[in-house]
């Protein structure tokens, strides 16, 4: 049932809460796909033989399968994770068929008057027996208590982890608790402040941490990991995907430490991840690095666009030693900023990047030019024979910027599963970066306008 607003002052309990031990030495490594490892090391008074020993302030979305306990001479025979929270209403639902204690005030002259009474459901309501009477508890704001004579077993105030263990001395001794757990996770933010006319660009990087575990990490120490492991034989899909962001990836090694093929980031100081919190660490700060904009328009298909397209603004820079931000860079998203006329910061764009090697170069697209448009238009289409055609396009790049600009235009969809096409004629040397497309670099004068043209046979 759920609590309704009269439930909380009316419920007692004539037991006083357990004794809990606190959090130890935690230490959190953190990755980016909702998963993070717990260690928690706390000094626990072990007794000799059997005991069960409880961890309180676990998370209460750990995985039970994952947990391992370590402390010297000691053996684990059982674990149980009890993560029913104590509440009004959990009380009420524990309860069911047990006797409970009914006090209700006299408004009047404030008398008492209690009964015993058996509660035999809780489904949408409280349903009670007492005596040969069966009665509902109304919310009606009437002065009533509920009085339980304990809280059961498996109720817990807090996440609660318990262990039986076997010890072969008694003592107080380290313990150490790990556990797998999702609701730990982590981002990288990035802020690129971009100085057009100089040519460069300022960059602070942030690690963005969520914790929507139900639990607080105290004082712990808290390492991000820049990868994501394979959890039950899941892997990333598409491996062959394309990030736009990162168009040429790096072979530069860098000095971060390394866990695998992963790279780690560990916070410099120890810090508290409350629950339900984001906390902003920074963890990059880079001035002064050269970086240029860019235009960049694609087309998908061998088509004619009736109304002229606005060309991808594109800031690109690398992340390179020498001339790059000379890191290895978490995915996560970049937004970036310029100075307007007065001055101040305006923000301008953002994208998302991946997984990025030192020596990397990359392309943040920050929006659609107001002043840079680009038409396709098939001027000829014609069947060669019964597995080939031809399609003659022209492409028209017009700017109305005070400044020359340059394009990079980029046909795409030459290479599909069942055709294959190649270029006959051009009035301007391509490249080919895949093939699955070409390349242009097509120069666009101040307040003027380019043509390009190509010939292209396409075999099915």
């Amino acid at each position: 049932m759920r609590a309704g607003p009269w439930m909380l002052p009316l419920l007692c309990l004539s037991a006083p809460a357990l004794a809990q031990s606190a959090q130890g030495d935690v230490a959190v490594t953190i990755y980016n796909n909702d998963l993070a490892l717990v260690q928690d090391v706390r000094q626990i008074a072990i007794p000799a033989g059997r005991s069960r020993q409880e961890f309180p302030d676990v998370s209460a979305r750990i995985r039970p399968e994952t947990v391992s306990f370590a402390a010297a001479d000691t053996g684990i025979i059982e674990q149980n994770f009890d993560y029913d929270l104590l509440s009004p209403s959990k009380l009420m639902e524990k309860a069911v068929g047990r006797t409970v204690t009914i006090v209700r005030t006299n408004p009047a002259n404030g008398a008492e008057t209690r009964e015993q009474a058996k509660i035999l459901a809780v489904n949408g309501g409280v349903v009670l027996q007492i005596g040969q009477r069966i009665e509902v508890l109304r919310d009606d704001g009437l002065p009533v208590r509920v009085i339980f004579d304990k809280v059961p077993d498996n109720l817990r105030a807090r996440p609660t982890l318990s262990i039986t263990i076997d010890s072969a001395r008694a003592g107080t001794r380290p313990a150490r608790l790990s556990y797998l757990t999702p609701g730990l996770g982590w981002n990288a933010d990035y802020v690129a402040r971009f100085d057009e006319a100089a040519g460069k660009i300022d960059v602070q990087g942030w690690v963005t941490l969520n914790n929507s575990t139900g639990t607080s990490f105290a004082n712990a120490d808290v390492v991000m990991v820049a990868g994501n492991p394979s959890q039950n034989g899941r892997s990333r899909p598409m491996p062959g995907r394309r990030d736009p962001a990162l168009t040429r990836a790096g072979t530069e090694s860098g000095t971060r430490e390394r866990l695998g093929d992963y790279y780690l980031y560990p916070l410099k100081e120890r810090t508290t991840i409350a629950d339900a919190q984001t906390k902003q660490v920074s963890f990059l700060d880079v001035q002064g690095t050269p970086a240029r904009k860019a235009y960049e328009y694609r087309v998908g298909w061998l088509q004619t666009i009736e109304e002229p397209q606005s060309a991808a603004t594109v800031l690109k820079f690398t992340s390179s030693k020498d001339g790059g931000l000379g890191d290895q860079l978490p995915a996560g998203t970049v937004r970036v900023y310029m100075k307007d006329a007065k001055g101040d910061p305006q923000f301008i764009g953002e994208n998302a990047i991946p997984h990025t090697p030192m020596g990397s170069e990359l392309a943040i697209r920050t929006g659609e030019a107001f002043d840079v448009k680009v038409k396709s238009v098939v001027t000829e289409r014609t069947r060669l024979d019964s597995r080939r055609w031809r399609t003659a396009m022209r492409y028209t790049l017009t700017n109305a910027r005070p400044d020359a600009v340059t394009v990079d235009l980029i046909q795409d969809g030459l290479d599909w599963a069942w055709t294959d096409t190649r270029i006959t004629a051009e009035s301007q040397k391509s490249d080919r970066p895949s093939s699955n497309s070409a390349q242009w670099k097509v120069a666009v004068p101040a307040n003027g306008e380019s043509e390009l043209t190509a010939t292209f046979e396409t075999r099915f």
